[in-house]
């Protein structure tokens, strides 16, 4: 019996969106019935109890007919249009967006002014540019989505008799614009766009069902402080109080609309939900087991995925999430196996891509540090108080992306440690690729310890004694400028702190793993050979990185 392949990675984003439009358009459909239900109810009690008769019978709403279906399928196009929007501005990698004055200074000095920027400061522009521009384009398509919905879900009131239809779809319209529009600058702002990806998968229905209660309590609260706010925005309309209209029909036209507002904000929140639950899913970037494939080269869809993706985007996002599930685990074993073939280049390339994102956070890391220092260095910055010294925003950008960090860090210790017991031909270490995972790691954590404001100065005081026991002082490398980085509480600190976690973590997996071997190395004197690379580290020195192996050696790191 054949087994199906699975597709190629370029088509795992496109077939999750299509799977995630189809399915929004059924918890869509379904919404607009069961409100549409309760409206028509509402409206149809509206218009009999004034005038004494008796009360309506029973009735479907959703009968067919040309209004229903017409209402039905606006309902639905307006979804639609959110749903395109939500994947349009969503990603899994937080990007910095330029404001208003900034991106009209930027445009000036484009148009005007000679040379403009340089490339590495224009294509940082460009980027904020485009995502300001994705973030303007979801509040708008927010705001008609709102438009549209609001109005096709309480359209039933013009039928029942309830107001003349122009004026009620209008003033119904106008609120559902000016929800659509709150709804979406309160999602960017809260960076719900972000995809968060969970720690423990789940199959898509329980996750999608846990996440059912949440997403209604926010949708109720949601709802309310919209119509609170869009009431009082409609109170500029001019025909407003025009027309005689009960009060009875008043109350039931606010009725009907908060009705309305929380279906459509239900159903956007489904959306969000539904988004989150089928685009963070694992998906395994390998053949199926026992194909031809397989058998030849399991980790080739993986590596193209990883290499040959754009840098953070989705796809890369999900094969970092693939390739740390089985190498930590012990589930796919035959895929980790493929990685310690006798060339040795499948390893070395997995390990190269587990190492990029570590290796530029700890260059950035340098390069912010170093113009900190040349900062504080003039007189005007001397004379600041510690509270006045502010992060540099380009590191706390670079400390958003924890997920892939994390990722990676865990990647290349738990192959490293796993390498101790399933390498067979010694590829990890005759490659040097151990040397390159550890003092990668180190590295990396030296540079956020030296950003949160600590001393990385690890030697001890029996080395820093010379002749006749005299102490010679030594330059520490804790920055000047990073008092205000050691405030506990702060989103900066927080984040840099769960980062160096997981690297000090990573590190002592890898010590564990070759504790006996580390010690054999130290003792013979080999130890910054066979752990340290010879060339110059993203951060610190060859000294100072095995100082702090021998700290961890010693199970003495924190």
């Amino acid at each position: 019996m054949a087994t199906a392949s699975p597709p190629p990675p370029s088509m795992v984003v496109k077939n999750r969106f299509l799977r995630f439009l189809i399915w929004q358009s059924v918890s869509s459909a379904l919404i607009f019935f069961f409100f549409r239900f309760f409206i028509h109810q509402v409206s149809s009690s509206a218009i009999t109890a004034p005038t004494g008769g008796s009360r309506p019978r029973f009735s479907l709403p959703f009968l067919p007919s040309f209004s229903t279906l017409f209402t039905f399928l606006t309902f639905n196009l307006a979804q639609l249009l959110f749903s395109a929007s939500l994947s349009f501005v969503s990603s899994p990698q937080f990007h910095r967006p330029a404001y208003p004055l900034q991106l009209a200074l930027g445009f000036f000095r484009l148009l005007l002014v000679s040379g403009g920027f340089d490339e590495s400061r224009s294509a940082d522009f460009r980027l904020r540019a485009k995502v300001s521009l994705r973030f303007v384009l979801f509040a708008v398509a927010a705001a008609v989505s709102g438009l549209v919905a609001v109005a096709s879900v309480c359209w039933v009131n013009s039928l029942a008799g309830l107001d003349d239809g122009v004026g009620l779809i209008g003033r119904v319209g106008f609120r559902g614009f000016l929800m659509g529009l709150l709804y979406g600058l309160h999602y960017v702002y809260k960076r719900r766009w972000v995809l968060e990806f969970p720690i423990i998968q789940r199959p898509p229905f329980f996750s999608f069902k846990m996440g059912l209660t949440p997403a209604t309590t926010r949708a109720l609260k949601l709802s309310s402080v919209a119509y609170l706010l869009s009431t009082a925005l409609a109170l500029l309309l001019p025909d407003q109080f025009t027309g005689q209209v009960s009060v009875g029909k008043f109350i039931c036209e606010q009725l009907v609309f908060y009705l309305g507002s929380f279906a459509v904000f239900l159903s956007w929140e489904l959306s969000h939900q539904l988004h989150q639950v089928l685009h963070t899913k694992r998906f395994m970037f390998a053949p199926p087991k026992g194909s031809a494939a397989a058998e030849t080269n399991p980790s080739e869809p993986l590596l193209a995925a990883l290499e040959e993706s754009n840098p953070g985007s989705l796809l890369q996002y999900l094969a970092y999430l693939d390739l740390c599930m089985f190498s930590e685990n012990n589930v796919d074993i035959w895929r980790r196996a493929a990685f310690f073939e006798e060339s040795g280049e499948t390893y070395k390339r997995v390990i190269a891509v587990g190492l990029r994102p570590l290796q530029h956070l700890a260059s950035k890391l340098s390069e912010a540090l170093e113009c900190s220092i040349d900062k504080n260095s003039q007189l005007s910055n001397q004379l600041l108080s510690p509270t006045d010294v502010q992060p540099d925003p380009n590191c706390s950008e670079l400390l958003n992306n924890f997920q892939l960090y994390t990722w990676c860090a865990r990647i290349v210790a738990s192959l490293t440690a796993r390498s101790h017991q399933e390498d067979r031909y010694g590829v990890a270490q005759l490659s040097g690729s151990n040397a390159d995972v550890t003092s990668t790691l180190i590295s990396c954590l030296l540079a956020v310890e030296s950003f949160m404001g600590r001393n990385i100065n690890v030697q001890s005081p029996n080395n820093l004694m010379g002749p006749g026991g005299i102490k010679w002082a030594t330059s520490s490398m804790r920055r000047p400028d990073i008092g205000t980085r050691k405030k506990r509480g702060g989103l900066v600190h927080s984040k840099a702190y769960a980062i160096a976690d997981v690297l000090r973590t990573s590190i002592y997996h890898i010590v564990s793993a070759f504790h006996d071997e580390m010690v054999a190395s130290a003792k013979a004197g080999l130890l910054d050979k066979d752990w340290i690379i010879t060339s110059k580290p993203p951060f610190g020195s060859r000294e100072l990185l095995l100082q702090k192996l021998r700290l961890f050696l010693d199970f003495r790191a924190t």
